[in-house]
């Protein structure tokens, strides 16, 4: 599971680095599981017991997330230049509820919902260039499109995103580089004014486990 035991559940930590860009953003530990009315049973079992929440300003929530308990992954991985993180494409790496419409990496309107996040790649197409220094992103699907089971190749992958922003871009969320430490925190990138979510979560590599450290932007957008 995350590794936020040593966290209360009414901490806030926030790092913020420019006021005058924007309002402070801030976490916290959700002490629940995911809504049992809202993710079907199977799902909703792969997700921690314990969430995150993205506020903004002094009430304002951005978004809700749960993570899987456990993210099988590539033994041995080396991050480089071009992969940041030892997922596959299309792998189930949480759950993301937005409790009104939110927006996503593109600057694209989300309707409120539950939406489940699997691992994708950006392109290496020449359309994409300059939009993030990193290849690695989760995409946003239905949960009603989604399943345990389900096995997405890429086209179909991207096409069912699309469907949650209601357009024919992929809903997406930008991954960075990881970086050390492994509480709860959140940070702001001045340069792109990105608020960046840290936090660290469980591998496992055949019957070994390890600490894999994740860096995702939740409040931002491309500058393209």
């Amino acid at each position: 599971m995350l590794k936020t035991s040593s966290i209360i559940a009414a901490f806030l930590l926030v790092v913020n680095l420019s006021p005058a860009k924007g309002q402070e953003h801030s976490v916290e530990l959700i002490d629940a599981a995911p809504d049992a009315d809202e993710v079907a049973g199977e799902l909703r079992e792969q997700f921690a017991d314990k969430g995150i929440r993205v506020k903004r300003g002094s009430s304002r929530t951005v978004c809700e997330i749960w993570f899987c308990k456990q993210w099988p992954v590539e033994a041995g991985f080396k991050t480089t230049e071009d992969r940041l993180y030892p997922f596959v494409p299309g792998q189930l790496i949480g759950l993301l509820h937005f409790s009104r419409r939110g927006k996503d990496f593109r600057d694209q309107s989300v309707s409120s919902g539950w939406y489940t996040l699997r691992f994708g790649l950006q392109p290496i197409d020449g359309n994409h260039e300059g939009t993030s220094p990193t290849r690695d992103f989760l995409v946003m699907i239905g949960v009603e499109q989604d399943a345990v089971d389900k096995v997405w190749d890429v086209k179909g992958l991207m096409e069912a995103s699309a469907e949650a922003a209601g357009s024919t871009h992929p809903a997406m969320m930008c991954l960075q580089r990881a970086t050390d430490g492994s509480q709860l925190a959140i940070r702001h990138d001045e340069s792109h004014d990105w608020w960046i979510l840290h936090t660290t979560g469980n591998g496992t590599a055949g019957d070994k486990t390890q600490d894999v450290p994740f860096d995702l932007v939740v409040a931002g957008h491309a500058t393209e």
